[in-house]
């Protein structure tokens, strides 16, 4: 199957980062694909990696400057913007992120990403505390309340040595991004509310330890993430997550136990057509957590645990289109098809958390969708994202649909 970016014109926009050896890794990985590529470089760019880096790869001229235009290319940022279907700007200092904020041509970067109208991705690198600033935080903000897609940094060690979030985020995870920039998507939910859980709840034992559950939080991320390009108005309630921040443009919501995500629920579900249920809350809690911390002793300590309440139980009158989710270890179908009566929701997504690349955790799950009206439905090991389109399919046919009779 082809990959999105085949035939698509794709313009990398390289700028004055030590990450920028990376952009050729990610220039060969896009020619491969199928893309006809344009490098655009800042001239700080150019101090780390060569142009010819990129010429010999793309085979295409690379434009770094604004004052020498190429025959080829007449007047080389404009033609480039002007045909674009896709800009990225990888890697993206600071220094790069404010401009293309600001809206300032000062660069062919600058003067190329303003005379596209193509979709924009923003792939940052840069130190830990110029990442975490006011300052970039407010561009970010502000590039992504203009609809460009910026990834978040990936965290780890620096060049500097310095350990933090503002590494580049890797080649492939910035072609994954950019196959889903170009790949075109339904705008089926436009004008419904979607709420979306997501992650672990926690319940206190006391102040500094709690009961837990292995839910990372990636699923439900990923629904919200596709609901939202689905163009939903999403908003996301979310526990205890090892997944970074959430999706942008959409509302989140955070909370902590069980109880929480009950009144959270409750809340938003008023003006909603749909819910989906991935987050997965402790079915107990402590019933006397203490108010200090509990010392170590000789003796073993007992603790006494009542149930939470079933939260999508405890809404099965709700008219809405309902998704609950079956993170099981055996029996998957039985206890899928016992859950989808009990809960009365429309679908459940169940899941065999101890199969290979399934389960908590994971960027990929092995699912299979089992329906208030008897049907299973097997699905292939996939990633999370592609099962949220699946279940998101699911939804809309049955909000087109609408409630049974």
């Amino acid at each position: 199957m082809n990959s999105p970016v085949a035939g698509k014109n794709v313009v990398l926009c390289v700028t004055g980062s030590i990450a920028a050896f990376k952009a050729v890794q990610l220039a060969s990985d896009l020619v491969k694909a199928g893309a006809l590529v344009d490098v655009v470089m800042t001239e700080a760019a150019t101090k780390f990696v060569t142009p010819l880096s990129f010429r010999a790869i793309t085979h295409r001229p690379v434009v770094t400057d604004l004052w020498a235009p190429d025959a080829e290319l007449e007047i080389g940022h404009v033609t480039i913007g002007r045909r674009a279907e896709a800009v990225v700007v990888a890697p993206a200092t600071a220094d790069a992120i404010a401009r293309l904020a600001l809206g300032l041509a000062a660069d062919a970067v600058g003067t190329t990403a303003l005379a596209t109208t193509a979709p924009l991705l923003v792939a940052p690198a840069m130190e830990p505390n110029m990442w975490a600033h006011p300052a970039t935080q407010a561009n970010v903000a502000v590039l992504r309340a203009r609809g460009a897609e910026v990834m978040e940094p990936g965290e780890g060690r620096m060049a500097s040595g310095h350990l933090g979030r503002g590494r580049l985020p890797e080649p492939p995870e910035i072609l994954a991004a950019i196959d889903r920039l170009l790949t075109p998507r339904p705008r089926d939910f436009a004008g419904c509310h979607v709420v979306v859980t997501a992650g672990g709840t926690q319940e206190p034992i006391d102040p500094v330890r709690f009961i837990g559950n292995r839910s990372s939080g990636k699923m439900g991320f990923a629904v919200a993430e596709a609901a939202r390009d689905r163009g939903a108005r999403v908003t996301l309630i979310v526990g205890a997550s090892a997944v970074g921040p959430a999706p942008s443009n959409v509302e989140v919501v955070p909370v902590a136990t069980t109880l929480d995500l009950q009144s959270a629920v409750q809340a938003a579900i008023v003006d909603a057509d749909a819910l989906v249920m991935a987050a997965a809350p402790a079915d107990f809690r402590v019933a006397a957590a203490s108010d200090h911390k509990i010392k170590r002793a000789r003796d073993e300590i007992v603790l006494r645990l009542v149930p939470n309440p079933d939260v999508l139980a405890s809404i099965a009158d709700w008219p809405g289109f309902k998704v609950g989710f079956a993170a099981e270890t055996d029996d998957l179908i039985a206890n899928a098809q016992q859950k989808v009566a009990s809960k009365k929701v429309d679908l459940i997504v169940a899941n065999d958390v101890t199969a290979p690349g399934s389960g908590f955790g994971t960027d990929t799950n092995q699912v299979t969708f089992v329906f208030a009206d008897g049907r299973v439905e097997p699905k292939p090991l996939m990633p999370k994202r592609a099962v949220a389109d699946a279940i998101l399919d699911v939804v809309a046919t049955g909000l087109r649909r609408g409630p049974a009779p």
